[in-house]
C-alpha cells in the first residue's frame, strides 16, 4: 500500500442543534415565500396587463398623426405631437390651472378633513348619524354634484348662497362667471373632504388611548399632545390621503365641463385633453396630452409623499 492511497478521513464538524434548527427555519420560510409569490403572480400579471397595456397603446397613439376628420391619413409622426403639446399656447396655462385648482382643493380638503376627523373621534350623542351625514358628499356622482352646486347653491338668481348673502345685505355674486376657479375649488373641497376625513379618522382611532391618557397625566395640554403625538402618528394617513386625493382631483372633469366650460382659468389638463379628443377630434394630440398628464401625476405624487410631512414637522418646530 502506497502513501498516496492512504487519504485522510475528513470528519464532519458537528453542527450545534440550535444552528440546524435555524437553517431549517430559513429554508421553510424561503419555501413559503416562493409559494406566496406563485399564488400572487397571476393576479399581478393580470393587473399589469389590465393597467399597462392601455397605457402602452396610448403611447403608440401619441406618436400617430391621427385626426378623425381625415381617418384615411393615419401615419407615424413620432414626437411631433409632444412638440405641439410643449410649444403650444394652451399647455402652460392649463398646467398652472391644474396646479392651482388641485393644490388648493387638496390642502383645503386635508385641513377640513383633519378638523372633522378630530371632532368625530370624540364621543357624543348621535355620532354615528353625524359620521353618516358627513360622508354623503363623497358618495354623490361628480356630475350630479356639479349640477347641484351650479343651480341650487351658486346660481346668481335662485342659489342658496346668494340668498344668504342678500339676507346679510350683500350683493349677489355670479360665481360661475366671476369667480370660476373659486367655484371649482369649493366644489372639489366639499366633495373630497369626507374622503380625507375617513382616512384620518381611521388613523385617529388606531392611536393608543393609554398613550394619550399618560400624556394628559404628565401635564401635556391638548395642543401639545396633538402636535407631538397625534400628528406624527397620522403621518402615513396624511401621506396616503394626500396621494389618493391628488390623483383623483387631477382627473376632475365633470365640474369643469358642467359649471365653467374651461373658462376663467379652469381649463385643466384633463379638460384640455377632452377638447383635443372630442372637439378637435385629434386622437394623436389627445393621447400625447394624456401621457404627459400621467407623467405629471406620478411626479407630483412622488414629490408630495417626500415633502409633505417635512413641512408639518418643520412648521411645528418653529
Amino acid at each position: 500500500m502506497t502513501t498516496a492511497s492512504i487519504a485522510p478521513v475528513r470528519q464532519r464538524t458537528p453542527v450545534p442543534p440550535g444552528e440546524e434548527s435555524g437553517t431549517a427555519t430559513r429554508l421553510a420560510l424561503k419555501k413559503k415565500g416562493r409559494q406566496a409569490r406563485a399564488l400572487v403572480m397571476p393576479a399581478l400579471i393580470f393587473s399589469l396587463v389590465l393597467t399597462q397595456v392601455p397605457f402602452l397603446v396610448t403611447i403608440v397613439f401619441s406618436m400617430l398623426q391621427w385626426n378623425q376628420l381625415r381617418p384615411s391619413e393615419i401615419k407615424f409622426n413620432w414626437f411631433e405631437n409632444y412638440a405641439v403639446v410643449f410649444t403650444g399656447p394652451d399647455f402652460l396655462p392649463s398646467l398652472m390651472s391644474t396646479v392651482v385648482i388641485t393644490g388648493s382643493s387638496v390642502v383645503l380638503s386635508l385641513l377640513l378633513g383633519l378638523f372633522f376627523a378630530v371632532l368625530l373621534d370624540r364621543k357624543f350623542m348621535g355620532r354615528g348619524l353625524a359620521r353618516t351625514l358627513m360622508i354623503t358628499p363623497f358618495l354623490i356622482m361628480p356630475a350630479a354634484a356639479a349640477l347641484l352646486w351650479k343651480w341650487s347653491m351658486l346660481d346668481v338668481n335662485v342659489g342658496m348662497v346668494n340668498w344668504a348673502l342678500n339676507a346679510l345685505g350683500l350683493p349677489s355674486v355670479a360665481w360661475n362667471t366671476d369667480l370660476p376657479v373659486v367655484t371649482i375649488v369649493i366644489l372639489l373641497t366639499w366633495q373630497y373632504t369626507p374622503f380625507m376625513m375617513l382616512i384620518l379618522l381611521a388613523g385617529l382611532q388606531s392611536q393608543s388611548r393609554e398613550v394619550l391618557e399618560a400624556a394628559s397625566v404628565d401635564g401635556a395640554g391638548p395642543w401639545r399632545t396633538f402636535q407631538w403625538m397625534t400628528l406624527p402618528h397620522l403621518r402615513q394617513y396624511i401621506e396616503i390621503s394626500t396621494l389618493l386625493g391628488t390623483i383623483m382631483m387631477l382627473q376632475a372633469f365633470d365640474p369643469i365641463a358642467i359649471m365653467t366650460k374651461g373658462t376663467g382659468g379652469t381649463k385643466t389638463l384633463s379638460y384640455l385633453l377632452y377638447e383635443r379628443a372630442f372637439i378637435g377630434l385629434d386622437v394623436g394630440q389627445a393621447a400625447a396630452f394624456g401621457v404627459v398628464t400621467v407623467i405629471i401625476t406620478i411626479a407630483v405624487a412622488s414629490i408630495a409623499l417626500r415633502t409633505l410631512f417635512k413641512v408639518f414637522i418643520n412648521g411645528g418646530d418653529r
